[in-house]
């Protein structure tokens, strides 16, 4: 188990760079594979040897090595965050549907925040392929629980549909899509998973109003993307347990 969750961290560092260029290109239309990554400053070509995830931008200390210009921490920041996820996806998920479910939601979900935050914008593409490789996982290790993927998938669907409807300056038809996704890859853990969200929301929308005044505060817009992200993420981890506790319980 070490050498197997070693090997997946490093992994997840790897693709933790790779999503930054997925982040950073797909909004702009650009290839994934040239050209190579390159300064935002010089644009001088990285080389491979300063483009180890993580270690090479704390080598540097955060700059390119040709002009000095700073390189956001962002990177390095997605590149662990990967990692982690991908370690504690595979260290405490059970069984290959769960932790194939439990990889591609984190694959997905990493690069749709980062892109909202950038842009208000959720990529169909990504929402789409999502959830088409979620239910292909679904069918092909937990056939017997398609019908609650389905069910929690067009559930979660139905729910931010309606409030999309009701108030469409609050939510966009991404975070819809984006939760149906979630749906097909959580079961039905994506019901505390949408509640961390809002939940998440709400707080930051608290702490806006209160440093930007009522009238400014809800003016302000806040992408939704990423606290789905952090509602799926946790819901990962814990949201089969709470939602057995309930159903236990009522």
């Amino acid at each position: 188990m070490p050498i197997a969750l070693t090997a997946t961290g490093i992994f997840g560092l790897l693709l933790g760079s790779f999503l930054n260029v997925v982040a950073y290109r797909l909004p702009r239309g650009e290839s994934f594979v040239a050209p190579r990554s390159h300064c935002p400053g010089c644009e001088t070509p990285i080389a491979p040897y300063d483009n180890i995830p993580l270690v090479s931008w704390l080598l540097l200390r955060g700059r390119c090595r040709t002009c000095r210009t700073r390189i956001s921490a962002r990177y390095p920041v997605v590149e662990l965050a990967t990692g982690v996820l991908y370690v504690l996806v595979v260290a405490l998920r059970h069984g290959p549907a769960d932790i194939l479910l439990g990889l591609l939601l984190v694959t997905f979900l990493v690069p749709i925040a980062l892109i909202d935050l950038d842009t208000r914008r959720i990529p169909n593409v990504l929402t789409g392929t999502l959830a088409a490789l979620g239910l292909v996982v679904v069918l092909a290790f937990a056939r017997a629980d398609v019908v609650e993927y389905l069910a929690a998938g067009a559930g979660a669907f139905l729910f931010f549909f309606l409030a999309a409807f009701a108030y469409p300056q609050g939510m966009g038809m991404g975070d819809v899509k984006l939760a149906g996704a979630m749906g097909l890859c959580l079961g039905r853990a994506v019901a505390p998973a949408l509640l961390f969200a809002m939940v998440a929301g709400v707080l930051v929308g608290v702490v806006i109003i209160a440093r930007l005044g009522a009238e400014r505060g809800r003016r302000t817009a806040v992408p939704f993307g990423p606290f789905l992200a952090l509602g799926g993420v946790l819901a990962l981890f814990v949201g089969e347990g709470l939602m057995d506790g309930y159903l236990e319980r009522f």
